[in-house]
């Protein structure tokens, strides 16, 4: 399982860290915690880092923006 929490600092109490507890209860967990700007920097920066990649994710960007090649999904379809 894989679970991201965007909390501010000054919120975190002993009563997230039960919820924490529960929700993970005798499993073995990692901890990272960063800046939530630093780690969508770091995340762009790993993925632009590849030439190929990079070029890839521009041209996606200039699609969306210019709505080409775009594939619609109609959410009652999602399984």
């Amino acid at each position: 399982m894989y679970t991201l929490f965007k909390i501010n600092a000054d919120e975190l109490d002993s009563s997230f860290l039960k919820g924490l507890k529960a929700m993970f209860k005798n499993k073995e967990i990692e901890i990272v915690v960063c800046e939530a700007g630093q780690s969508e920097e770091d995340e762009t920066a790993y993925l632009l880092k590849s030439s190929a990649n990079r070029e890839r994710l521009l041209k996606a960007i200039e699609n969306a923006a210019h709505e080409r090649n775009l594939i619609t999904v109609k959410l009652d379809e999602l399984q």
